[in-house]
Order: structure tokens, then C-alpha cells, then sequence
């Protein structure tokens, strides 16, 4: 059992002292000094403590962000499925995170590739210090910021299984993903003994394990599903079905990913400040230039432009934010943003249908970012936590941008050939197909998976048997539809009685039917 206190090491050469060694205690101190029979004596930050434990909180925001972003950018009928299996991902992933994950990543006695099972349940992770951050939090505080991040990956590439992905296969997904692509590449990047960790590789907040891994791997559970059914085609009108859910699940994430690289400093100082400056700068001007760019095409200030054009500067910064200043931030930003829209044309090329276009966003934009980090990294900025001493290309250290390609290809190819191989072993489990059936789909994943519905049952209703209705009203010609539309509202009997059927033989569904304007139902089409 440890003996816990506050004051200040004295006689020390560092925050940490080894059994058997001398020290002293400054009553006067705020440190909080933990003493343990394994490792002596540490001096944590209490500041520090805070920070990283606010910012914990600020990144589990991120996940029902991309839930609502999800829902906004699907079709109604499928809203609630994406929404939910961004919810369980937390659920999941902190299993796994408790039982072996967080020692899969972390554990001090792994070896170049992957960790052994130190922190097993959490064993060991009650006061131990953690030297990535300096030795001034304790390991459980790291152990549950990390969980946050563990969590949040799965819940960005679950959004390729819009419409017509299935929920049991994807539970199994995220435990055996996490074990066996998102822990080893965390350990590769993040831990002291990671052979990406040795070699130099500058990752602030994620680039690898957050942005390249969740971009692959939803590419591949795109190309593994299958395209949507009518994808390509008039009859899949993609049209967001809620521009108000897009912007909700947007300000989650623009807030969540202030804590998110602001946090990765793992303390509260000049390196954290930055970051967090920088991360907004990104944000702001990745936004403006896709917006800009969707207006040269088709002179509309799309909103859901301007919030993928955030997503994506946040995306591109995640590797660079406590490396490099606020011009190169805003560089990095626009870039990313700019690059990222025009692949987003890869799907239509390469005929896969990434329905929320992970990969552009999220695969493309961490590969920017980590090649711009290893560009603009300068030891002013890297510096600002008092200990690191990271440059770049601008500063002449010209093999880092070596290293950043090196470990994009190493981080690419290695989640893309695990989660091939891993979504075709589930998907030979009986009952664990991956995808639905084709009824399932035309009905909805909301109600063929859930049974639930994220709009009233009526207007599910309505959703399923509106098509007929709908394919009548756009045969009619231009002058017809306005005449059809006054012959509805108005008191004219002869329309209202083809319009609607006795009262007798109305129900709640197709009166609701007869009396919703036609052309409402339009983005549902299937």
C-alpha cells in the first residue's frame, strides 16, 4: 500500500527517487508525493493531474461526436444504427482497454512491436509514474486518457458500415481490432520501447494509430461490405437527412480535440497552450478552404463543406499540434483540407463506397500531417515543455521527413493487410456476417438491427412505403406539380378524395402519407 502526501522533493535529481535512495520533503510543497514499496518515492503534479483528467473528459465528448455526425450524414432510416455503434465502442474498447489493451500498449517491459501483460487488468497502474510524461502523473491518469483515445478510433471507421453494415460482427471487430492493429501501432509510436519511439518518429497526438489506422480500416470495411444498394446511381439520392446533427457532432469534436492534443502534453504549460492554439487555427482555416472550394463548384456556402473542412484540419494537426507554430498550423490546415476534397473523388475512381469518406478525411489528412510535421518541426515549439528538442526539415534535419514516410508506409500497410485478414476470419463465423441482407437494407439498419428508430414510427413508415409515391410526383412535369400541390391544400373534394381514402380505412401511416409534401421524402429514396 502506498503512502500518499503533498510538499516538494528536496535532495532529489528528479521526480522520481529509487528505493534505497536519500530525499527529503518540503511540507511547503504541492506536489502530491507517493511512496511505494516497487519503485520509492514520485512527486506528481497535482496541476498536471487536473489537466490531464479534464481533458480525459473533453475527449470522450469526441465520440458521440462522430456518432451525431454519422447520423446527420446518413439516411433517416439508418440514423440511430451508426449513432449507437459509436456509443459502443466505449463500451467495448474499455473492456478491452481494462483487461489487456492499456498493458498491449503501454506495458515498460514490452519490446519493439508490441507489450506483454505488465499492466494486466490494471494491475500495477495504481500510483507507478509514467515516463512519457515526464514522470509527473501516475499511470492510472495516463492509463484512462488513453482509454478515451482507444475508444475514439474505432468510433471514426464504424461510419463505413452506414446503411448496410451489421451490429454483432462490428462488436467483435473493435475488441479484436484494438487488440491486434490499435495497440501495436500505439506501442510502436508511444511507448519508450515502440521502434518508431527510438528511431525519432515525430507523432504529437496520434497521426498513426488514430488517423492513418482509423482511415484504413474504414477503407477496407468499405471495399469489404460492398457498395450501398443504388450506389452511383439516381436511385441513391446521398443527401444528409440532418445538417443540424452535422454541425452538433462537429462542435463535440472541434471541443473534444482542444482536450485531445491539448492533453497530449500530458501537463499544463507553454507546449499545451500551443497546441491548443494551433489546433483551432487548423480547425478554422481547413473549414474555410473547403468551403471555398465547394463554392467555386457549386456557389453554395455548403455548411457540411465547412464542418468536413474542420474535421479535416483537426485531423492533419493531431501529429504536428505541439510541434510546429501557428503559421505552419494554418499551412497544415489548408492543405490538408484541400487535398482531402479533391480524393474524396477516389471512391467514385476506384468504385468503393466509403459512405462517410473516412479515408479522405481522416487516412489522408494523417498522412499530410505527419509529412508536414517532419517539415515544419522546431525545437521553439517542441521545447516548450521543458525537456524535448524535435526538428524538422526547415530546420535542417533533413532525414526526419524520412522518418515520417517510413512510418506512414510501416502504420499503412500493416492495418490494412491485419484488418483484411481480420474482417474475413469473423465474417467466416456463422450468424457474424458483416453485412445485411438486402430487405434489411431496403427497410433500414435502424429498425432490421435495432428494432428502434431514431424518428417516430410513423415517419419510418412513410420512409419505407413513400418511393411509389415519390417516383409518381417527379413524373409529373414542371407545370403538374404545382397544380398537384394547390389540388392537396386546397378544399377541392374531387382531389381530396383520390388523395385520401375513407376514414374507415385510414391509418395513423398513410394519412400521415397523403398529407406529407411529396418532395420531403426525397433524400430517403432507396
Amino acid at each position: 500500500m502506498a503512502n500518499i502526501t503533498y510538499g516538494a522533493l528536496i535532495n532529489a535529481a528528479s521526480q522520481v527517487v529509487p528505493v534505497g535512495e536519500s530525499y527529503g520533503i518540503n511540507a511547503a510543497g504541492t506536489d502530491l508525493i507517493v511512496t511505494g514499496p516497487e519503485y520509492g518515492v514520485a512527486a506528481y503534479s497535482s496541476g498536471d493531474i487536473a489537466w490531464l483528467l479534464t481533458c480525459t473528459a473533453l475527449v470522450w465528448l469526441m465520440i458521440p461526436g462522430v456518432g451525431y455526425l454519422y447520423s446527420g450524414l446518413c439516411r433517416r432510416k439508418n440514423a440511430l444504427t451508426v449513432l449507437s455503434l459509436t456509443m459502443l465502442c466505449m463500451g467495448i474498447v474499455s473492456f478491452q482497454w481494462f483487461f489487456w489493451g492499456y498493458s498491449l500498449a503501454f506495458s515498460p517491459t514490452g519490446g519493439p512491436f508490441l507489450g506483454d501483460l505488465h499492466f494486466f487488468v490494471l494491475r500495477n497502474v495504481a500510483e507507478q509514474p509514467v515516463p512519457q510524461a515526464n514522470n509527473k502523473v501516475p499511470q492510472i491518469v495516463y492509463m484512462i486518457y488513453q482509454n478515451m483515445f482507444a475508444a475514439l478510433v474505432p468510433a471514426v471507421f464504424i461510419g463505413a458500415a452506414a446503411e448496410r453494415g451489421r451490429v454483432l460482427p462490428a462488436c467483435i471487430f473493435f475488441f479484436c481490432w484494438s487488440t491486434v492493429v490499435y495497440c501495436p501501432v500505439a506501442h510502436w509510436i508511444w511507448a519508450p520501447e515502440g521502434w518508431a519511439f527510438k528511431l525519432g518518429v515525430l507523432d504529437y497526438a496520434g497521426g498513426g494509430p488514430i488517423e492513418i489506422c482509423s482511415g484504413v480500416t474504414g477503407l477496407v470495411y468499405s471495399i469489404f461490405l460492398g457498395k450501398r444498394r443504388g450506389f452511383g446511381t439516381p436511385l441513391l439520392a446521398f443527401k444528409p437527412h440532418n445538417v443540424s446533427y452535422v454541425i452538433q457532432g462537429t462542435i463535440f469534436l472541434w471541443v473534444g480535440w482542444l482536450g485531445f492534443n491539448g492533453g497530449s502534453t500530458f501537463a499544463a504549460n507553454f507546449k499545451a497552450a500551443f497546441a491548443i492554439v494551433n489546433t483551432n487555427l487548423a480547425a478554422s482555416f481547413g473549414g474555410l478552404a473547403w468551403m471555398l472550394i465547394d463554392y467555386r463548384l457549386e456557389r453554395k456556402w455548403s455548411v457540411v463543406g465547412f464542418c468536413t473542412g474542420a474535421i479535416c484540419g483537426l485531423v492533419a494537426i493531431t501529429p504536428a499540434a505541439g510541434y510546429v507554430g501557428p503559421a505552419a498550423s494554418i499551412f497544415i490546415g489548408v492543405i490538408a483540407a484541400s487535398i482531402s476534397n479533391l480524393l474524396t473523388t477516389l471512391k467514385g475512381i476506384f468504385n468503393f463506397d466509403d459512405a462517410m469518406d473516412i479515408y479522405a478525411c481522416h487516412g489522408v489528412a494523417g498522412i499530410v500531417g505527419l509529412v508536414f510535421t517532419g517539415v515544419f518541426a522546431e525545437p521553439s515549439y517542441t521545447g516548450n515543455d521543458g525537456y524535448s528538442t524535435a526538428s524538422g526539415w526547415i530546420k535542417h534535419n533533413y532525414i526526419q521527413v524520412g522518418y515520417q514516410l517510413g512510418y506512414i508506409c510501416a502504420v499503412w500497410g500493416y492495418t490494412f493487410v491485419v484488418c483484411f485478414a481480420l474482417m474475413f476470419l469473423i465474417n467466416l463465423i456463422p450468424g457474424c456476417k458483416f453485412r445485411v441482407d438486402e430487405n434489411q437494407e431496403i427497410v433500414g439498419t435502424d429498425d432490421a438491427e435495432l428494432g428502434e428508430w431514431a424518428y417516430d414510427y410513423v415517419v419510418k413508415r412513410r420512409d419505407i412505403e413513400a418511393p411509389d409515391e415519390l417516383r409518381d410526383y417527379h413524373s409529373q412535369s414542371m407545370v403538374q406539380r404545382p397544380l398537384a400541390e394547390i389540388a392537396r391544400v386546397s378544399g377541392n373534394s374531387s382531389s381530396l378524395d383520390t388523395a385520401i381514402p375513407p376514414a374507415s380505412e385510414m391509418t395513423a401511416s398513410n394519412a400521415l402519407e397523403k398529407s406529407a409534401p411529396a418532395g420531403k421524402t426525397e433524400e430517403v429514396r432507396d
